[in-house]
């Protein structure tokens, strides 16, 4: 991802989200998963608007792929049936939290259509996939983590996007370009999106709590 350029970015209108910090009762809360390759800035993203949710008071949470594998996924390799589980638990912990109004972020690979599917189907209505996109040979370039040259040096195998393939989602709610876009610009879209669009679908489909009692 580009570093920020000098001028300063006037943030969009976060009034709507302040408002709708705490969700109705009976409301999911959004889902947004970030898919891309390694290197493709999902962890970056998923940081950045955390971090102005938070600051806007809204209870979110980052479920980063990499830090899943830690503790949760400990244990999982990158067989296709270890990938899918692991997509599995992710999306089993965002369901839980959404369902509690926590706004959950996901960070992960997920490189398969059918492994994001899934997750679709087990999170519901209040997933939003978002394509953080960014070729290849830059993502190589970043190598932020170090994995593509282990990768070279032939230390990792089945490694998404060089030897194993990448499937990119052909209709995504939100797609992120991240070798045209600064940190800041690529935030503010995915802030965008989830404040405008994404939020006001979620709470239009919602009962509303004062008529559900």
């Amino acid at each position: 991802m580009k570093s920020l350029s000098p001028a300063v970015l006037a943030e969009p209108d976060l009034s709507d989200l302040r408002r709708a910090a705490v969700p109705r009762p009976a409301q999911a809360a959004c889902v947004v998963w970030l898919t891309g390759l390694s290197g493709a800035g999902k962890s970056t993203l998923a940081e950045g608007l955390r971090a102005r949710l938070v600051r806007c008071g809204v209870p979110v949470a980052v479920l980063d792929g990499d830090t899943v594998r830690q503790g949760l996924s400990r244990g999982l390799g990158f067989s296709e049936q270890d990938r899918r589980e692991n997509v599995r638990r992710i999306a089993e912990v965002a369901r839980l939290l959404s369902a509690q109004g926590v706004l959950v972020v996901v960070a992960a690979i997920s490189p398969r259509h059918a492994q994001r599917t899934m997750a679709r189907q087990i999170v519901g209505a209040a997933y939003r996939e978002v394509h953080v996109d960014a070729p290849v040979g830059l993502c190589e370039h970043r190598d932020v983590k170090g994995l593509y040259a282990r990768v070279r040096r032939g230390e990792l195998r089945q490694f998404t996007g060089v030897s194993d393939a990448y499937e990119a989602p052909a209709t995504p709610d939100l797609r992120i370009d991240t070798a045209a876009l600064g940190i800041a610009e690529a935030v503010q879209q995915l802030t965008v999106a989830l404040v405008g669009r994404w939020m006001a679908a979620s709470r239009a489909a919602a009962p509303d709590a004062e008529l559900a009692r």
